[in-house]
């Protein structure tokens, strides 16, 4: 039985997934309150919504270290 060694950037992959998941909850619990007619929640809230894009930059940061970990040296 062999088992696979992970990639170069696996663990950013994986690490920018979950501040992406984070940030798309905190991004519904934001607008949430839009719909319902409720009161919105506080400005520390919105700022959470930003984990969104740092997160698809970190898994962006690891496709390209795992790409650049694959090519072949020149």
């Amino acid at each position: 039985m062999s088992t696979t060694p992970s990639g170069a950037g696996d663990r950013l992959v994986r690490i920018g997934a979950i501040v992406f998941f984070i940030g798309a909850l905190s991004t519904l619990a934001t607008v949430a309150p839009l719909f319902l007619g409720t009161h919105p929640l506080p400005s520390i809230a919105w700022s959470l919504c930003m984990l969104m894009g740092v997160g698809f930059l970190i898994a962006a940061a690891g496709v390209v270290r795992s790409v650049r970990a694959g090519s072949p040296k020149r």
